[in-house]
């Protein structure tokens, strides 16, 4: 049975498999990076859930995947790729910033190079901010206050 399934505590199985499909019609109708973040934030749910004793340790904040920057890349593929690098990030958050950037490359003539240099600083610094805001705010396992 999946871990999902046990933490819902429905009285019958006919319910647990509606919520299962439920929980399944949404996810195929989500996009990639929609699915990658809504299965990060399933093992976060699981992961803090009240029975499962955790260490320390154990509480991580997402790591950025390993996208490569490919040496021609416009800055419409550079945003695409930033946002799977960093699917933990609102991209609303990040959207006036990310649209100023665009627009000096198509009115102003800026090199997509730098535009897309300063969009990756741009990605990283808000990914750094909210990890360092999670750090700071995780419980700690031993009923400590967060560092």
């Amino acid at each position: 049975m999946p871990v999902f399934a046990k933490s819902i505590a429905t009285p019958t199985s006919v319910q647990a498999t509606a919520v299962e499909q439920r929980l399944h019609d949404l996810l195929r109708a989500l996009n990639t990076e929609q699915q990658t973040t809504l299965l990060r934030f399933a093992e976060f749910l699981v992961a803090s859930a009240e029975e499962l004793p955790l260490e320390v340790d154990e509480i991580r904040f997402p790591l950025p995947e390993d996208l490569q920057r490919p040496e021609a890349e416009s800055v419409i593929m550079a945003i695409k790729r930033l946002t799977a690098t960093y699917p933990m990030i609102n991209k609303e958050k990040l959207l006036h910033k990310a649209s100023d950037l665009m627009a000096e490359h198509v009115t102003q003539g800026r090199a997509a190079a730098d535009v897309i240099d300063e969009l990756e600083q741009l990605f990283a610094e808000h990914y750094h901010q909210l990890r360092n805001d999670f750090e700071q705010n995780c419980p700690t396992t031993d009923g400590s206050e967060p560092a």
